[in-house]
């Protein structure tokens, strides 16, 4: 049996992609709750669309941000921390803190919802501490605001889990997804509302659709995919992966490589950050980065990178042969460049 959702979700609105996802989740909990403004990271994605791309913190935002009430905040990232933090749980406490106080000055009563990816991918594939989203749950809990969970490039396996949060131990209120649902194979993504939020709809309508929304052909590769993963252990062989081979591999190659700042990842969801200097951790420059790239091009391995990231993303079906081929030729790679 594919992953359920948790208890208390029993209805999924169908989109085409992440974006409407998202799109489709916000509409929801401002519908719910009767307010306006979503509350989001500055190091996140959620996709290009109108309140999508608004809710990004990143550069693509600024050039597209028509739609109204978006807030961001800083989210934990100790590795560049915002809040002097010098330990994980410091990090975490800062920055709910944090949370908590821009609430407030924002005014409970005016937030709809705190939107987070559960691994933000894009921005740095930065794993949140552990208890960092049960805090978030209890912040959210105490001003009656929404959570929505961004699962989009996280969930099916990404993380090794079926749902990124699933390691996370809390429950939102609303979870968005798509890609990994069926591999891509035909465009696909959905909103599950727990059920409060979807009982909300029950007879009023929801203004939401797209004219291939539930398309028959991405709800069946939906039920093929996830069939097939389960029946074949793929998000198993994805935690296996990160846990036996990308993770001590890729820590081997940071004592190796003295331009690698850090390493960070949990199963086949893995970022390399590349530093000028350690000590300084200043980011390293795009020349070296394009560099790398070339590099890994002559041999035959394709690298994923986002400004001084390498992004380490490989199908949730690689064998530990073929992980293990990968850090061999990235290690050839960064000696070349050299890191």
């Amino acid at each position: 049996m594919a992953r359920r959702a948790p208890e208390g979700f029993d209805k999924v609105f169908f989109t085409n992609a992440g974006a409407d996802a998202n799109e489709n989740a916000m509409r929801a909990a401002r519908l719910f709750t009767g307010r306006d403004k979503i509350l989001s990271s500055y190091r996140c994605y959620h996709g290009n669309t109108g309140a999508a791309i608004s809710a990004t913190g990143d550069w693509r935002r600024k050039p597209n941000d028509y739609s109204r009430g978006h807030v961001h905040f800083f989210t934990p990232y100790l590795y560049r921390s915002e809040f002097s933090a010098t330990t994980q749980e410091e990090e975490c406490e800062r920055a709910l803190a944090h949370l908590e106080h821009v609430i407030q000055f924002e005014g409970p009563d005016t937030i709809a919802a705190v939107l987070l990816e559960s691994v933000p991918g894009t921005a740095g594939i930065i794993i949140p501490p552990k208890d960092y989203f049960k805090g978030v749950r209890e912040i959210t809990k105490k001003y009656s605001i929404l959570m929505i969970t961004d699962e989009v490039m996280a969930g099916f396996g990404r993380t090794g889990f079926w749902f990124a949060l699933d390691d996370y131990d809390y429950t939102p209120d609303i979870i968005s997804f798509a890609k990994g649902c069926n591999s891509g194979y035909v465009p696909a993504g959905g909103v599950i509302m727990s059920d409060p939020v979807a009982h909300r709809f029950d007879d009023i309508v929801f203004p939401g659709g797209l004219t291939y929304s539930g398309h028959p052909l991405a709800m069946s590769a939906i039920v093929a995919t996830q069939e097939a993963m389960e029946e074949e252990h793929i998000v198993d062989n994805a935690y296996t992966i990160g846990k036996d081979v990308l993770g001590p591999q890729l820590t081997a190659l940071y004592d190796k490589h003295p331009k690698i700042g850090e390493v960070r990842g949990k199963g086949v969801f893995w970022a390399v950050e590349m530093v000028a200097d350690r000590t300084t951790k200043e980011p390293l420059d795009d020349a070296t980065m394009k560099q790398i790239v070339a590099e890994g091009d002559k041999r035959g391995l394709i690298l994923g990178v986002h400004n001084n990231r390498i992004h380490v993303t490989p199908p949730c079906v690689i064998s530990a042969d073929e992980a293990t081929q990968g850090v061999e030729i990235l290690d050839q790679v960064l000696t070349a460049a050299g890191c």
